[in-house]
C-alpha cells in the first residue's frame, strides 16, 4: 500500500519478465516519488481515477513505455510531457483535453494513441481521427506526431522571427542612440563655436570703440589748443593762464570719462537700459555741438571779453 494525496492508493503490480506492470486506483494525485523509485515499472495504469492534472515532475518518469490515463478529468498535460521519450503506448480516452503540449512532438517512439471522447480542437480532432482498432490507433499516433511536429516547427520559426525582429530592433535602437549622441556632440560643438565667435565680436567691438574714443580724444585735444591760441593766451595774466589750463584739463578729464561711459552704453548689452539710452542721446548731441564748434566759440568769446 502506498500513500498519495491523503488517500489510500491501491497499487497492484505484476512482474512481466524484467518489466513491472503497475495499476493504481482511488487517486486524486499521482505518487510520483513512489513511482520514480520503481524504474522497472514501465507499464503504468492510472485509468478510472479523479485526476484533473498531472504534476510537472510526472515527466521525470522517463522509464514509462505504456501509460493509461483514460477516464479521468485531465484538462491539459504538462508542458514538458515530451520528456517521456520512451513512451510507445498512450491512452487518453475520455478526458477533457482540448489541445496537446507542443513538446508532444518529441515522443518519437509513440506508436499507439487514443484521443477519443475529448473536447479536442477541431484541427487536432480531424488529425487524430478514430481509434476503434489497433490500426486506427497506430495511424492516430503517426498523424498526431506529424501534426505536433508541424506546430513545433512553426512555433520555432515564429520564435526565430521574433528573435530576429528583436535583434533588428535592438540594432535600430543602438543606431538611433548613436545618431542622437552624434547630434548632441555636433550641437555642443556648434554652441561652443558660436559662443567663441560671440565673444570675439564683443572683443572686437570693444576694441574698436576704444580706438574710436582715443582717436576722437586726440582729435579734440589737437583742435582745442589751436583754437585757444587765437585768443593769445600768452598775453593773458599768468594766474588766468593757469586757471584756463586747469579748466581745460578738467574738461578733458570729464570728456574722457564721458566717452568711456558712452562706449560702455553703445557696445555692451547695457545699451537697452534707461540710463544708457539717455547717455547715448547726450553723446549724439555733444558730438553735433563739437562739430559745429559752438562750445569752442563760446569759450573764445568769453576769453575775448575778459
Amino acid at each position: 500500500m502506498a500513500k498519495a494525496g491523503g488517500k489510500g492508493v491501491n497499487l497492484k503490480d505484476k512482474l512481466d519478465g524484467n518489466e513491472l506492470d503497475l495499476s493504481l486506483s482511488d487517486l486524486n494525485e499521482v505518487p510520483v516519488k513512489e513511482l520514480a523509485a520503481l524504474p522497472k515499472a514501465t507499464i503504468l495504469d492510472l485509468s478510472c481515477n479523479n485526476l484533473t492534472s498531472l504534476p510537472s515532475d510526472f515527466c521525470s518518469l522517463t522509464h514509462l513505455v505504456k501509460l493509461d490515463l483514460s477516464k479521468n478529468q485531465l484538462q491539459q498535460l504538462p508542458s514538458d510531457f515530451g520528456r517521456l521519450v520512451n513512451l510507445q503506448h498512450l491512452d487518453l480516452l475520455n478526458n477533457r483535453l482540448a489541445m496537446l503540449p507542443v513538446s508532444f512532438a518529441q515522443l518519437k517512439n509513440l506508436k499507439w494513441l487514443d484521443l477519443k471522447d475529448n473536447p479536442l480542437d477541431p484541427s487536432l480532432a480531424k488529425v487524430a481521427g478514430d481509434c476503434l482498432d489497433e490500426k486506427q490507433c497506430k495511424q492516430a499516433a503517426i498523424r498526431v506526431l506529424q501534426h505536433m511536429k508541424a506546430i513545433q516547427s512553426e512555433q520555432d520559426r515564429e520564435r526565430q522571427r521574433r528573435l530576429q525582429a528583436e535583434r533588428e530592433m535592438e540594432k535600430k535602437r543602438e543606431a538611433e542612440q548613436r545618431a542622437r549622441e552624434a547630434q548632441e556632440r555636433e550641437l555642443r560643438r556648434r554652441e561652443k563655436a558660436e559662443e567663441k565667435e560671440r565673444r570675439r565680436r564683443e572683443y572686437d567691438a570693444l576694441r574698436a570703440a576704444r580706438q574710436e574714443m582715443e582717436t576722437q580724444t586726440k582729435k579734440e585735444s589737437s583742435e582745442i589748443p589751436k583754437l585757444s591760441s587765437v585768443s593769445h593766451p600768452s598775453q593773458l595774466p599768468r594766474h588766468r593762464r593757469s586757471w584756463f589750463q586747469a579748466l581745460l584739463k578738467l574738461l578733458l578729464l570729464i570728456f574722457l570719462c564721458a566717452l568711456s561711459t558712452v562706449a560702455v552704453c553703445r557696445v555692451t548689452e547695457l545699451q537697452r537700459q534707461s540710463l544708457c539710452i539717455s547717455v547715448n542721446a547726450l553723446y549724439e548731441d555733444v558730438v553735433t555741438a563739437l562739430k559745429s564748434h559752438k562750445i569752442v566759440q563760446n569759450v573764445l568769446h568769453q576769453n575775448s571779453q575778459q
